[in-house]
């Protein structure tokens, strides 16, 4: 199927300029392809899914045919699809913004019924499986899914510090742009389109205004527990009403809520869960963040923090690997446990200064998961160093070694 299916080196083409930066989800993308007749790549608008799918023609042992159905042209050839699509079975076709055609789905299932072959179709959305619900059920056991985030430090490191990708973000074109204020006002656009035009197509019927201002508010709660009561109360609007909402933010990429770890311990534990901005660089947007005098100065950095941390975390786990936040009434709490499988293995406090002030609490919450190790990760302490038998201090940069050396990430 692919001339090299070990490895893909996909580039980001950005002002003319080819920056050799290889997107993690390539590796997964091509094995992917080897094993299903279809693979879904989803993710916000201008993550970057289309380059990728792009880049992967000139790999690909195959002819390509890429069809987007924002256009009106590739639209029509589809008037007739399941003709089209038989007409082209030793062909990879890709299929940009699915999720203005989900009906393609019960097409797809018998298109590729006919002729099982693997890696015939490549779907781009920008909807999470849960949205796209009939994918999951008409092209079950013949589809895989890849989320595609935006830039995370793996993808950057070597070529460009973690502190502009905090600050900016992790959208490509955001990031690459040097001139801080153009890359300001590209989040401002990107944020307005997303509530004007993206929601309402996945099916989210709500006042743009509202929607804004909705997500300012969680902007405000960055890593704090969801009241949805205390939301639907600012806005005049139900409870439920604000639950949908959020269900559409998820589900379009632009929050992340973490749940909390539940289990019958004799405890009294929070059961609600964090909300997060997915990336720092919308959240900075949201409070009008530009550069980074106007980051030092803000009120919020240590939540800005957490969640850039998480974020770069979650997306590199491996698929056996399922994360939580730990907290009880009592103040016990850890900002993440990663679990392998049933079983806890890394706790994890995010802690903005280089001189972090821990409680017992910390130590407690190890405790509570069988003597489990904790990182507590700053933002650029020199060197590890212990504190305390099952704690250990150290940097956002060497982070990414200790999760290897558990290997909760590749």
């Amino acid at each position: 199927m692919l001339n090299n299916p070990a490895y893909l080196q996909l580039n980001v083409i950005f002002a003319g300029k080819k920056m050799d930066l290889q997107r993690f989800i390539s590796t997964s993308l091509v094995r992917y392809l080897d094993a299903f007749p279809c693979v879904a790549i989803l993710g916000p608008r201008q993550v970057g899914k289309t380059t990728t799918a792009k880049q992967l023609q000139s790999h690909s042992t195959k002819d390509t045919i890429y069809l987007d159905l924002e256009s009106d042209e590739d639209c029509q050839k589809l008037t007739n699809a399941e003709q089209y699509f038989d007409e082209r079975q030793d062909k990879l076709i890709i299929i940009d913004e699915i999720q203005r055609n989900p009906s393609l789905f019960k097409l797809l299932r018998a298109v590729i019924d006919k002729k099982r072959t693997n890696g015939r179709f490549i779907l781009l959305g920008s909807a999470s499986p849960e949205l796209l619900t009939k994918s999951s059920e008409t092209l079950a056991g013949r589809i895989a899914y890849l989320e595609m985030h935006p830039f995370v430090f793996q993808e950057i490191k070597g070529k460009y510090p973690f502190n502009d990708l905090w600050l900016k973000g992790g959208f490509p074109s955001a990031f690459l742009q040097q001139d801080e204020l153009l890359s300001f006002e590209m989040r401002v656009q990107f944020v307005q389109t997303y509530l004007e035009r993206e929601l309402p197509i996945l099916g989210l019927s709500a006042s743009p205004i509202v929607l804004k201002n909705l997500l300012r508010m969680l902007a405000h709660c960055q890593g704090q527990l969801v009241n949805y009561s205390d939301l639907a109360n600012s806005l005049g609007i139900e409870v439920n009403t604000i639950k949908r909402y959020l269900d559409y933010f998820e589900n379009a990429f632009l929050i992340r809520r973490v749940q909390a770890y539940t289990t019958n311990m004799k405890k009294r534990i929070v059961k609600a869960p964090k909300i997060y901005i997915r990336d720092t660089g919308l959240l900075h947007t949201l409070f009008n963040i530009e550069n980074k005098e106007d980051l030092d100065g803000f009120v919020g950095k240590g939540n800005s923090w957490e969640s850039f941390v998480i974020q770069q975390i979650i997306p590199l786990l491996r698929p056996n690997t399922s994360f939580y936040f730990y907290r009880t009434q009592d103040g016990t709490e850890l900002d993440l446990v990663l679990f392998k499988g049933l079983e806890p293995v890394l706790g994890i406090e995010i802690k903005y200064s280089n001189a972090p002030k821990l409680s017992k609490g910390t130590t407690i919450a190890s405790q509570d998961f069988g003597d489990i190790p904790v990182l507590v990760v700053t933002h650029s302490v020199e060197e590890d160093y212990n504190y305390g038998e099952k704690v250990t201090v150290t940097s956002f940069e060497r982070l990414f070694f200790h999760l290897q050396a558990y290997k909760l990430i590749n």
